[in-house]
C-alpha cells in the first residue's frame, strides 16, 4: 500500500509541473509562411509567443505578474511595451482557452486586434528603474534595444506602415507609428 501512495504522490507532483505550461502551435488562417507557439507557464503568470514571418517576425511576452506587454520586432530593432488592461487585452485563463480551442477547431480564428501607436524618435533605454516595473522576463526578451512607450488607439486611415504582433489567430497587436 506505501508503494502505491508513493506513486499516487509522484504522479500528482509531475502533473502538476506539467499542466502549469501549455505550448501551442498556431498559424494564421490561409496562410502558410506565418507560424507561432505560444507557451502558458501559469505559475509565472508569463505567456511567451514566438511568430516566425520572414522580416515580420516578432517575440511577445505578456506579463500577467507585472501588468505589461513587450514585443520584439526584429524587422526594427526595437522594443515595444504596453501596459495591460482588461479591457482589450484576455485574461491569462481565457487566452489558454482561447489557444485550445483554436488548436482543437482549425476553424475557429478571432479577428480581434488591439491597435496601438508609438512615437518616433521617443525611445528610451531600459534602466534600473525600468526593468525593475517591467521584470526580469521583459529585461530578457528587450535589454539592448531602444524600448518605446504604445498607447492604444484606433485602427488608422492608412494601417500599411503598421507591424504586427502578438498571438496569430487569437490577438493580434497591431503596433503603428503616430503621425504627427
Amino acid at each position: 500500500m506505501n508503494g502505491f501512495a508513493a506513486v499516487l504522490v509522484l504522479l500528482g507532483v509531475f502533473w502538476t509541473q506539467a499542466s502549469a505550461l501549455e505550448s501551442f502551435v498556431l498559424r494564421e488562417p490561409g496562410s502558410s509562411y506565418v507560424a507561432g507557439t505560444m507557451t502558458i507557464h501559469s505559475e509565472n503568470q508569463i505567456v511567451e509567443v514566438h511568430v516566425r514571418s520572414g522580416i515580420y517576425s516578432s517575440d511577445t511576452i505578456f506579463d500577467y505578474s507585472k501588468g505589461y506587454i513587450a514585443t520584439r520586432l526584429f524587422s526594427r530593432k526595437a522594443c515595444f511595451i504596453l501596459k495591460i488592461s482588461k479591457k482589450y487585452i484576455p485574461e491569462l485563463q481565457q487566452i489558454g482557452r482561447l489557444a485550445f480551442e483554436r488548436k482543437t477547431m482549425n476553424s475557429i480564428y478571432s479577428p480581434d486586434n488591439v491597435w496601438v501607436e508609438f512615437q518616433s524618435g521617443h525611445s528610451l533605454f531600459g534602466n534600473l528603474k525600468n526593468w525593475f516595473r517591467y521584470g526580469d522576463h521583459i529585461k530578457q526578451l528587450c535589454s539592448g534595444l531602444p524600448l518605446y512607450q504604445l498607447e492604444k488607439t484606433q485602427k488608422p486611415l492608412n494601417n500599411h506602415g503598421c507591424a504586427s504582433a502578438g498571438i496569430p489567430s487569437i490577438l493580434g497587436i497591431k503596433i503603428c507609428e503616430k503621425m504627427s
